[in-house]
């Protein structure tokens, strides 16, 4: 695998501060929260796949927001059918009971499902996908399925090495210098494989901080607040870069 599986560290983190301003609207059937530019280009859009807290949560509302400000069209979708994590659930809640019920099987016809709506329905021309955690198994999926074109991910699991092996888009990662989910052996395996696949990649590798703070990091904190903006300049450059024309 080039990254280990979701674990306790994914439900943990800090609600930020801010009103997101995006609307909760149904597509295909899905309460999706999306979030709008000013001046949107029709042909460009992103899909932010959520980690296991969900399209619900603050904190990722707001980023699809900051994507939208700098003239993204933001589509986050509820990709866990009405049952996300709370943050900071119990050291004792099974998660390997909840993700039992969150598999490929279940979540990837819903993903396929949005990428068609952008591409058929909005009329997007150039499909970028966000995945914090949860989320980046099924951007490096929807990379090698052509579904998107250009993908990133911060602090990702789940992914297997032969998924990482077939993606046919520029990938981006963002990576906690402390994440027992993708270690430093892990991020080295990527990063072999990513130069042998030969599409444009990079790793940003943040000191101070750790799994799930891209999202959900406390910004009270100097080195956490810097990475989690560097983390999400990082996304925003990689998509004005390949997914922009």
């Amino acid at each position: 695998m080039a990254s280990h599986p979701p674990a306790q560290c994914c439900t943990i983190g800090v609600k930020h501060e801010g009103t997101p301003t995006g609307k909760m609207e149904t597509v295909e059937e899905t309460e999706t929260y999306i979030a709008r530019p000013s001046s949107p280009d029709p042909s460009v859009a992103i899909l932010l796949i959520p980690d296991v807290i969900g399209h619900r949560f603050e904190n990722a509302q707001l980023i699809a927001d900051q994507f939208a400000a700098n003239g993204y069209l933001t589509y986050m979708p509820d990709v866990f059918f009405g049952d996300p994590i709370s943050l900071n659930r119990p050291a004792d809640f099974d998660f390997p009971g909840w993700i039992k019920n969150h598999t490929v099987e279940r979540t990837e016809p819903l993903i396929k499902k949005f990428v068609k709506h952008l591409r058929e329905t909005v009329g997007v021309k150039r499909l970028g996908a966000v995945g914090y955690c949860f989320g980046g198994k099924y951007v490096v999926r929807e990379l090698a399925a052509k579904g998107v074109d250009v993908g990133y991910t911060a602090h990702p699991s789940f992914i297997d090495a032969e998924e990482l092996k077939g993606i046919k888009g520029p990938l981006s990662i963002a990576a906690a210098e402390t994440d027992r989910i993708f270690p430093a052996d892990k991020r080295h395996e990527t990063e072999a494989i990513l130069q042998e696949v030969g599409q444009p990649y990079q790793i940003n590798l943040y000191s101070g901080v750790e799994h799930g703070f891209a999202v959900r990091g406390d910004m009270q904190k100097k080195e956490v607040k810097f990475g989690k903006e560097q983390a999400f300049y990082q996304a925003v450059q990689w998509f004005d870069t390949y997914l922009k024309e």
